[in-house]
């Protein structure tokens, strides 16, 4: 008699864990799967069918709602975490290159690093912190409150109007949001630069332009694009099938903001290898 053949009536309950944890996950995987694939193709339905409900979300998601729109939304919030990142970018990057002589690099660090890894990173982070956790919080409470299955009986698409509409809001708000992103970055490294540490202008702007390659700004938009794809599927996945109440709500929030972390790196770290290489698609010659 072999035990390991029959894991269902299997007389080690610890063999037969091992076998149902690679199951579990692979259906979760399938189930999550399936949700995007059906998000992404009522896409056109979501916008034929649901323009008014598609525009209300992309104000929403621009410049916020209640207490956060007074600070104007997301815009302002996303302008200021890059404005940190690009100002901790020339600090460190002053700091390091003049170790070795070369600060007057330091627009072309701006330059290499603000498009390709700060701007990018913590972009995705602000959507994830911001957009993402509040479609989570706002589908989660139509879930426990039972609104989603009233919208079915009335004969209306849930996964149309409440996923796919905000799929479509993130990904048109993330082009002037990640705008904005990238303009700061570029301000404050400047900024920090030229008139904190006091170097020239027009050295910084010569090393900053000659490195600051369209084509980098053109794959640096497109990252932007797949992550505002990627975080907006998660949330509304684990807000439209949250349970257990109002705390279920919340632990759907949290793991939605944890897996969209994750997948805002590797996003990152995909892009960046399928784009530059492992060398980095970068030359510098005297």
């Amino acid at each position: 008699m072999a035990v390991h053949k029959t894991v269902a009536g299997s007389r080690h309950p610890k063999l037969a864990d091992a076998a149902g944890v690679p199951v579990r996950i692979l259906k979760a995987i399938g189930h999550q799967a399936d949700f995007f694939g059906k998000t992404i193709r009522l896409a056109p339905h979501a916008i034929s069918s649901y323009k008014k409900e598609t525009v209300r979300l992309i104000a929403e998601i621009g410049m916020g709602s209640g207490a956060m729109a007074i600070i104007g939304g997301t815009v302002v919030i996303v302008g200021f975490m890059t404005l940190s990142g690009g100002t901790l970018l020339a600090i460190q990057g002053f700091s390091s290159l003049g170790n070795i002589g070369v600060e007057a690099l330091t627009g072309f660090f701006a330059a290499f690093i603000n498009v390709r890894i700060v701007a990018p990173v913590i972009s995705g982070i602000a959507l994830a912190a911001t957009i993402g956790a509040g479609a989570t919080a706002q589908l989660g409470a139509m879930r426990i409150s039972e609104e989603i299955d009233a919208l079915e009986v009335m004969g209306i698409r849930s996964m149309s109007y409440l996923v796919s509409t905000r799929l479509i809001a993130g990904m048109i708000s993330i082009v002037p949001l990640y705008s904005m992103a990238v303009i700061m970055s570029f301000v404050a490294s400047q900024f920090t630069t030229t008139y904190v540490y006091g170097q020239s202008s027009g050295v910084y702007d010569h090393y900053f332009t000659t490195f600051l390659r369209p084509t980098d700004l053109f794959w640096s938009f497109l990252q932007a694009v797949v992550m505002a794809l990627v975080v907006m599927l998660i949330h509304c996945y684990y807000g439209y099938h949250a349970r257990g109440g109002p705390a279920g709500v919340g632990e759907a929030v949290g793991r939605a903001v944890r897996t969209s972390l994750i997948a805002v790196v590797s996003v990152t770290l995909i892009a960046s290898l399928a784009i530059y290489g492992a060398s980095g698609n970068f030359n510098l010659a005297g």
